[in-house]
């Protein structure tokens, strides 16, 4: 399962980006999806995730809340996070992240590669 990224940029203090992510297959269960980011030199830190039950459970990092929001597609392989009021210091590069069902006991997370959000004036 390889996961695609997309959406990061560059945006000014206060704008706002829509990341994107899918997985490359359907065929797989997705469970948790979600979001991270990784500035340079620190651990990688949740940002939010949505869970595949209906409606959706969601679950952000304090400094996120109300500003961020995580979202799935509806073909469930995919997940997007809409990001306002962006700050500078939001700029660290985001991955995306996906659980993957393969059986009652088994099951494997999956990154795709990131992409870099850059806030500046």
């Amino acid at each position: 399962v390889q996961l695609q990224a997309s959406g990061g940029g560059l945006v000014r203090p206060g704008g706002s980006l829509r990341l994107s992510c899918a997985a490359s297959s359907e065929r797989v269960r997705i469970n948790n999806m979600g979001w991270h980011r990784q500035a340079p030199g620190k651990q990688r830190e949740l940002v939010a995730t949505i869970s595949s039950d209906t409606g959706g459970s969601t679950n952000y990092a304090d400094f996120v809340k109300g500003r961020f929001a995580i979202s799935r597609g509806n073909a469930e392989n995919t997940v997007y996070l809409q990001m306002n009021s962006l700050k500078p210091e939001d700029t660290v590069v985001y991955y995306c992240s996906a659980e993957v069902i393969y059986s009652d006991i088994l099951s494997e997370t999956y990154w795709g590669q990131g992409t870099l959000v850059t806030v500046s004036s």
